[in-house]
């Protein structure tokens, strides 16, 4: 099975720390070692060792198997290591806010190990916020993942991220309440005024609404961008979109708030309606992933590194994939399912999408042209937001 290349995804940010961020990327990209009070962006490679202690992971909620014996349960018994999960990415923007002030000063907040979007692990990269990861301290790792996944652009080599899971944004819809919903544009049909979200990414729901009106993302032009901004707004002034949401619009769709939003592919996990199934878009997805990466400062980068061998062993990423019903990063997956008798499951183009299945998605892109016309598009987008 040949699988799509993947983009990255940027969950929902929240605006007040959304200009602090671009402040402090800007300054990187201006070439200052000292962003936000003084980065390092000498080079430290994550050191191995003894396998022992406590380890805490920051990452998203529901992204793992629950239950007794749990992985998180399985590698404490394997390791003897405390594990710390701790759900508290709720976007990325919001996370790095948070972190900035530590990690600036070399400290991680207790973490070990992060999970964030590509781009985002690519900034706090360049700002000399992470660690590299020798591939030899991770075998587990570099003989499994997939090789869609081993030579990104933004981390050529995987020299700092290892791929936690990748996804696709499309439609989430209530199939008893809005059975017809099939591509974005329905989702600005009067009929379900007032019924219908949109993320507050930009980079998922604009490139959505561009490729809805027949315009390639990665082709598009500032103002093809702004246009689309515009027909937002008018949908949000008219009342036609109820609000422009994060996460939470899971909850909008199982208390039948609203009968269809742009979503995320495994989060029917979270949602627990019956009714609620994601659907491809008639136009293409957008795809993602999210990577594990380890901070500077980081107080057991040994367990950091000993939990991405453990999870990248297929048997191990079988469980979680089951319960999270996203793109598993790692090979050999699909056969365990095979042979535990769980053919839905092996079967599941949401978990195992193929190309052709993905032959209208986009990566998700950015805003074209210079830093000040990125500037515009981004703001655009906040006002909106703002006013949303």
């Amino acid at each position: 099975m040949s699988t799509p290349a993947w983009g990255a995804r940027l969950r929902a940010p929240l605006l007040v720390i959304v200009a602090a961020l671009v402040a402090a990327l800007a300054l990187a990209a201006c070439g200052d070692d000292n962003v936000g009070g003084g980065a390092d962006t000498s080079t430290e490679v994550a050191a191995a060792g003894d396998v022992e202690g406590e380890l805490t992971i920051s990452t998203w909620p529901g992204y793992i198997d629950v239950g007794d014996s749990n992985t998180v349960a399985e590698f404490e018994d394997e390791t003897g290591v405390k594990v710390d999960y701790v759900e508290d990415v709720n976007d990325n923007a919001d996370f790095f806010g948070k972190l900035q002030p530590q990690l600036q000063d070399g400290r991680s907040g207790g973490r070990s190990i992060f999970v964030v979007t590509d781009w985002m692990a690519k900034q706090m990269y360049d700002l000399g916020y992470l660690q590299q990861i020798d591939h030899s301290t991770v075998p587990t790792v570099f003989e499994n993942m997939l090789p869609s996944l081993r030579d990104p652009a933004f981390d050529p080599g995987r020299d700092f991220s290892v791929p936690w899971q990748s996804g696709m944004t499309g439609l989430m819809v209530n199939a008893e309440l809005a059975p017809d919903v099939r591509s974005v544009n329905d989702l600005f049909d009067p009929r379900y005024k007032g019924k219908v979200t949109v993320l507050s990414e930009m980079r998922d729901t604009v490139p959505l609404v561009m490729k809805a009106d027949g315009v390639d993302p990665n082709d598009a032009t500032k103002q093809q961008w702004l246009d689309a901004i515009d027909k937002l707004r008018g949908a949000v002034e008219s009342g036609q979109i109820r609000r422009i949401t994060g996460n939470d619009y899971t909850q909008d769709m199982a208390n039948e708030n609203v009968v269809a939003a742009i979503g995320w592919s495994g989060d029917t996990s979270l949602i627990e309606n019956p009714d609620v199934e994601w659907r491809m878009p008639t136009q293409g997805c957008i795809l993602w992933s999210d990577n594990m990466v380890i901070p500077k400062g980081a107080p057991n980068t040994a367990a950091a590194l000993a939990w991405m061998d453990f999870v990248y062993q297929p048997e191990v990423q079988a469980d979680i994939a089951e319960y999270v019903q996203y793109v598993t990063p790692v090979e050999g997956v699909k056969q365990v399912f095979v042979d535990r008798g769980q053919t839905k499951l092996a079967e599941n183009p949401l978990i195992f999408p193929t190309e052709q299945f993905t032959a209208d998605c986009s990566t998700q892109p950015e805003p074209p042209g210079s830093a000040a016309d990125r500037d515009e598009v981004v703001e655009a987008f906040q006002d909106l937001v703002r006013g949303g």
